[in-house]
């Protein structure tokens, strides 16, 4: 028997629930991995709300890393004792859990478990933006919000190891300092300004930036799309504030010729392409270009204190549970 947390019913936080269950031997393909570190993320907020259905009773749990306790049949690339971390598979509120072995990439030896844990997902997610979604290069401006939340702290570094110049928002004072140290060349916070768009215009001398990365949804993407230069790129990849509102296509036109785009991690890290992208990740961790900060740990009892923590916005860096 092995302990995790599920969901029964969508709802807040009080609907997490930790119980123990029967974790089967691993199936074709599959990994049993004993979890030393988990991850939180928003998708998994999401999902605990409703906003992204999930089938239900649930574990959730977008990321962890672990040991390799064993391995289904066809499995070749890894075998028992290997250090691994993973994403996208759900399950990872648990002591153990059996995953995809194509989701799976090793940690090397200059990574701890608690530094995958906690940049797996969020890593990729930044891989993603910048060097898939749009190709940023030293010439660009950018604009990040959430500039000192889990994503856009490798957001801002990343961005900043390329060479962009980098606008970060942030939601108080208190962050300000952490976006700057964590590469924002300018920070701009949202509750002490009156016109987002506007501040960016006078930081870029009217022009707007190239393209901006916006993971809070509803209450920025109006000041984010007017914050754009002409022929700009508007990345809309979350929803900590609500979903983003429905846009005619004709007002992106009458903006300047914007492009919008709404990628998910998962259409990105696909099996052909996870190895490379998690090779990259590793490579800017090992380097000290990207250094994930862990700002909370919890235990895995303590989940709903944790999801809590992250809902509020007030949480810095990332969350790690400890199983």
């Amino acid at each position: 028997m092995t302990k995790a947390v599920f969901i029964d019913t969508n709802g807040a936080s009080d609907v997490l629930t930790i119980r123990e269950h029967d974790l089967k031997a691993p199936g074709v393909g599959e990994l049993q991995i004993r979890h030393t570190a988990i991850g939180l993320n928003f998708i998994d907020i999401y999902q605990r709300r409703g906003l992204y259905p999930v089938s239900l009773p649930a574990i959730l749990g977008s990321e962890a890393a672990g040991v390799v306790e064993a391995v289904g049949e066809g499995v070749t690339a890894f075998a028992a004792g290997d250090r691994v971390a993973y994403c996208g598979a759900g399950g990872a509120y648990a002591e153990a859990a059996n995953i995809a072995a194509v989701i799976a990439a090793k940690i090397p030896d200059s990574v701890s478990d608690e530094v995958a844990a906690a940049a797996f997902l969020k890593g990729l997610t930044a891989e993603m933006l910048v060097n898939q979604v749009f190709v940023l290069k030293p010439e660009h401006t950018c604009l990040i919000h959430a500039a000192a939340g889990g994503v856009g702290t490798l957001l801002c570094q990343w961005a900043k190891d390329i060479g962009a110049h980098v606008i970060g928002i942030v939601g108080s004072e208190e962050k300000a300092p952490l976006a700057k140290a964590n590469g924002a060349d300018d920070v701009i916070i949202r509750t002490k300004t009156v016109s987002t768009a506007g501040a960016v215009r006078k930081l870029t001398d009217g022009r707007g930036v190239d393209v901006v990365y916006d993971s809070v949804g509803e209450a920025t993407f109006e000041a984010s799309l007017d914050s754009l230069a002409m022929r700009g790129h508007m990345v809309t990849y979350g929803n900590a504030s609500g979903p983003a509102p429905a846009v005619r296509p004709l007002d992106l036109s009458r903006r300047g010729s914007l492009t919008l785009t709404r990628p998910t991690l998962f259409h990105y890290a696909t099996p052909d392409r996870l190895p490379a992208m998690a090779a990259k990740l590793f490579e800017m961790i090992a380097k000290g270009a990207v250094n994930p900060k862990i700002g909370h740990t919890f235990q895995l009892g303590q989940i709903a204190a944790a999801h809590d923590l992250l809902e509020s916005g007030k949480s810095v860096g990332a969350i790690v549970l400890k199983p």
